[in-house]
């Protein structure tokens, strides 16, 4: 059986094929459009797609779609409506507001961020009067507060059921003009979740937690997935309870753009003291048994008056803490319940690297894995999966990696490059010359095989560079037009793992795609401070021969003349735009990031670079 799984068409929209179970191809519609998120009908990733397939729109039996029909989903949020305002009506963050009078009374900024130039990210937000004082009126007692959120979130549903019915209309229009609307099979979202955390996992048994904004009513999910046996729903987190709609709404207070920018805030979380506000906000949320609930989430003032009073770095550690603690509690619950030592991971909240680092820290659990696309533009992959557990069943296998994406011959690669009057050299060991050149000192853009699923560049579409100066860190994201917080990611010889980070065991699987992060050893931070936290942490990318053999090479290159088995991978774009995707798209990234050479395929090509760019050259 072959099935065409469509994510959700409102951000994001990722196209797949699979075949018998197993993913032959999924390409996100941002790296055709090069517009990031890309939302919409899959106008170019459908046809593009089934072409690198080799199939047409009749070879697909089932077109898998990971939302309900609009008119259900109206239903699910009319109900989430009417029970929080209904029967939670008088419930009003009192004991938060109590903690938040203390938190002003005893607030000193006094700590800074450690000692590390933030560019002013330490400071408050200092919005014009009329702003604070209409963040006071909205949040600043319990009771406008607690009416503030009841109206955003009257607002919120009336503009997504607005929404589901628009994207349901372009959905159906667009398998209609593609001949595949007869085929069209629909799966609940946070169902579309689980099966592509678990059967992707290999584990024979898991508890599987999804956590994202908002999918068909509800916010998260906690099922027990076992081989041989459908997966049982064990409880749900209803909307509007939810960390997704929490972290965006941060996001967006602290000036970033949600739903893109979650990561900075991630970044950010580390430099600032979490135990200013951590009482005011852990007091939102209670926790009865595994159920979840919270207080006053929709009001998206709150945070930006709690950024007016303290420092942005405290605001984002006070949330990042407590959504890890809530997070942790429940989930600790439900593997005491079910005696689980493995756990599996789905949904947009689950690409914060640290939560999942916290997780996999919960008394009894071993094993981790998070699917590579956890967002939605994985749920047609989960679909999919789930189609194929409706019709014969399906059994958890172990993915080999997310190399799903188009790749280019030497032909189309050289005729990119004579179109852009590139000279350009072919070496008879390149990726020994790209280890050398990053010993040296260079900046080594790559971009061969086949393109990464999902939002990590995991060596195909990356740049490469030593990860030996912290200094590294603001230089290069200046020449690629990027601001961020994080460190750069390491990618590390998997042999090498335990001498660079602590407790990996049972996320090693996981690790090859970079989706969560561990304490570093010492020798981590000694010889590649660029790629190491202020918290001590890195969120590595393990490379082993089986996984990517032309870039293990690479790395183990690199190796052999420093001793040190990890190099710095970010991924190839510029700021604000998607992972290349085509020949075009690198040549045209490795220009105007001006970096010093380009591995296009087995062609090395020479930038303009000059030595007075970067903090130093050669580490050898």
């Amino acid at each position: 059986m072959i099935v065409l799984g469509i994510s959700p068409l409102d951000k994001d929209t990722t196209t797949c094929v699979l075949k018998d179970g197993k993913i032959l191809y999924a390409i996100g519609e941002e790296r055709l459009s090069r517009t990031k998120l890309q939302g919409g009908f899959p106008r170019l990733s459908l046809p593009h797609t089934l072409e690198q397939c080799g199939l047409t729109a009749a070879d697909i039996d089932v077109v898998a779609y990971p939302f309900h029909e609009w008119q259900e989903e109206r239903r699910l949020i009319n109900k989430g409506l009417r029970d929080e305002l209904g029967l939670n009506f008088l419930k009003v963050p009192g004991e938060s507001h109590r903690h938040l009078r203390q938190a002003k009374r005893d607030y000193t900024n006094s700590k800074g961020p450690h000692g590390v130039d933030m560019e002013g990210y330490d400071e408050f937000m200092n919005k014009p009067p009329l702003k604070r004082f209409m963040h006071a009126l909205l949040s600043g007692n319990p009771i406008s507060d607690a009416l503030t959120h009841q109206f955003l979130y009257l607002r919120w549903a009336r503009h997504a059921i607005a929404d589901h019915r628009k994207l349901h209309e372009e959905l159906i229009a667009g398998l209609q003009q593609t001949n595949l609307i007869d085929k069209l099979v629909r799966v609940e979202h946070h169902t579309a979740h689980c099966a592509n955390a678990f059967y992707t996992s290999s584990f024979d048994r898991a508890l599987i937690v999804t956590i994202d904004a908002y999918g068909s009513g509800r916010t998260g999910r906690v099922s027990l997935g076992q081989r041989g046996k459908a997966i049982e729903p064990l409880g749900v987190f209803d909307f509007p309870h939810s960390f997704g709609v929490y972290y965006e709404q941060l996001t967006s207070a602290l000036g970033f753009k949600p739903s893109r920018h979650e990561g900075k805030i991630l970044g950010l979380a580390a430099y600032g003291d979490p135990s200013v506000l951590r009482e005011t906000l852990r007091a939102r949320f209670n926790i009865s048994g595994t159920t979840l609930t919270s207080q006053a989430v929709h009001n998206q003032y709150f945070p930006r008056y709690l950024a007016n009073h303290f420092s942005k770095v405290d605001v984002a550690a006070a949330h990042q803490t407590v959504m890890e603690e809530i997070c942790t509690e429940v989930v600790q619950k439900y593997v005491d319940q079910t005696g689980c030592e493995n756990i599996v991971l789905s949904g947009g909240v689950t690409a914060n690297v640290k939560l999942n680092q916290r997780l996999h820290s919960v008394r009894g659990v071993h094993g981790l894995f998070v699917h590579p696309s956890m967002g939605d533009g994985g749920t047609g992959t989960g679909a999919a999966l789930h189609v194929f557990e409706e019709n014969g069943g399906i059994e958890p296998y172990k993915m080999p990696n997310a190399y799903l994406g188009p790749e280019f011959t030497d032909e189309e690669l050289t005729t990119e490059l004579k179109k852009e009057d590139l000279a350009w050299e072919r070496p008879d060991d390149l990726e020994d010359e790209v280890g050398r050149l990053i010993s040296e000192g260079y900046v080594v853009a790559r971009f061969n095989g086949r393109m990464e699923y999902g939002p990590r560049a995991l060596g195909n579409r990356s740049i490469l560079y030593h990860a030996t100066e912290r200094s590294v860190n603001k230089w290069l994201n200046q020449n690629l037009g990027r601001t961020e917080f994080m460190p750069f990611a390491p990618a590390t010889m998997a042999e090498h793992a335990g001498q660079c980070y602590e407790r990996l065991a049972g996320a090693e699987h996981t690790a090859e795609f970079m989706t969560v992060t561990f304490d570093c050893t010492e020798f981590m931070t000694d010889n590649c401070p660029a790629a190491v936290h202020v918290d001590g942490t890195a969120r590595p990318q393990l490379v082993s021969a089986e996984s990517n053999l032309s870039f293990y090479r690479i790395i183990e290159a690199y190796h052999k003349r420093t001793g040190i088995p990890s190099v710095i991978n970010t991924s190839f774009n510029m700021h604000e735009e998607p992972i290349v995707c085509t020949p075009y798209d690198a040549i045209r990234a490795f220009k105007l990031g001006h970096l010093d050479y380009l591995a296009l395929g087995p062609f090395l090509v020479k930038g303009d670079s000059t030595a007075e760019r970067r903090p130093s050259r050669s580490i050898l």
